[in-house]
Formats: structure tokens, sequence, C-alpha cells
């Protein structure tokens, strides 16, 4: 009876042996999974090149222009649209600097009448340096501008491009990574000339506009 009391308490210590070690062996082949790491999205940047689209209004002030039979012009309002280009720098998390050229064909005229001929602008172009401050996780940049300036005056049977300075203010609103939006206001003068066809042209434009910019340095 002993014997077999042995023997069978034997048997059931190699039988609790043998459950332990496939118990350890599952143990041993669970393996650990660590947590996914998401990394944070990289800032917003205006760095880099762009082009776009804008559309809006304009207005001359009174007296604006004289034409070729010496009386006045009267004031000029249209439809102004074009094109735009430029290069932007983030030079720090806040401050932005860039160029921009622009093209803008306009709808400034007066029609004549039997005293007065006919009064218009048919283009006007500008090359500008913009500096701001990025604001609202750097999407929302507010910046002023300031540049060169130049248009093409018909006044009756005179066509010329005259030369001037523009300046303004605006705010750009990235709302996609390669797309933004912008509201600009800008105040260009035409100086006058010699000529009694002319005085200083001081033209007022409120502009909308649309970019993409482009990740050639990105």
């Amino acid at each position: 009876m002993i014997g077999r009391a042995r023997y069978g308490m034997a048997a059931m210590a190699l039988a609790a042996l043998g459950c332990g070690g496939a118990e350890a062996a599952d143990l041993a082949a669970t393996s650990y999974k660590a947590p996914a790491y998401a990394a944070a999205p990289a800032p917003f940047s205006w760095t880099g090149f762009y082009a776009g689209a804008n559309v809006g209004g304009a207005f001359t002030g009174n007296d604006t222009f004289t034409n070729a039979a010496g009386g006045n012009g009267g004031k000029l309002s249209g439809v102004i649209g074009g094109g735009q280009a430029g290069y932007n720098y983030q030079i720090s998390p806040m401050f932005v600097v860039g160029i921009e050229n622009d093209l803008e064909f306009t709808g400034l005229s007066r029609k004549g009448d039997v005293v007065n001929p006919a009064v218009s602008m048919p283009w006007l172009t500008s090359g500008r340096a913009r500096a701001g401050i990025a604001v609202l996780d750097q999407r929302l940049w507010l910046y002023g501008t300031a540049g060169l300036a130049a248009g093409e005056l018909k006044d009756g049977p005179i066509h010329k491009m005259k030369m001037g300075w523009t300046a303004g203010a605006g705010a750009e609103w990235a709302f996609q990574p390669k797309w933004s939006a912008k509201l600009e206001y800008l105040y260009t003068d035409l100086k006058h000339d010699d000529l009694p066809d002319w005085r200083a042209a001081k033209i007022h434009s409120v502009r909308v506009g649309l970019n993409y910019h482009f990740d050639l340095f990105r």
C-alpha cells in the first residue's frame, strides 16, 4: 500500500510539473506590444513659392485725370482682377517676409462726351515686399506691403505708361497645407508728368485672392 501511495504521489507531481511547464511556455510565447507612437504634425510654414489669382474693386479720387482737351477726366471706378506670384520666407515662428509681383486688368474707365474724351486704365502692375506676423498656429499672416507700381493710361488719343508707388496691408489664411486665401487693400499713386493730359492718379483697390503654395524647398 505504501509503495502504491508513493507511486501515485510521484505521478501527481510529474503531472503538475508538466502543466506548469506548459503554462510557462505559453507565457514565454506571449509578446508585449508597445502602444503605437503618433508623431506630432509638423508646424505650418509660409516658406516657398506660390502663385494665384485675385478679383476686387478699385476707384480713383476726384479730379484724378485731366484729358487731352485739358478738361476734368473725372472719377474712375470699376472691377479689378488678375494674377500674382511670389516667394515667402518664414524667419521665425512669428515673422514672415516675402516678395510679390502682380498684373491686374481693370475696368477703371469713364465714358467720353462731346467735350471730354473717354479716359481709362486698362491695366496695373506692381512689385512689392511683404512683411508681418504669423498667428493662430502660424496659419494667419497679417502683413504690410509696399513697392513700385506702373499702369497704362488711355486718355482720348494718348496712350502711355506711368510709374509710381503702392502700399497697403492684408491678411492671408492658410486653410489647407498648399492653399491660402487673402484679403488685401492697396493704395497706388502714379505720378503726374509735364504734359497737360495727366494728374497724379490716386487709386484705391480692395481684392480677395487665392494662392497655391509649391513644395520646391520644403
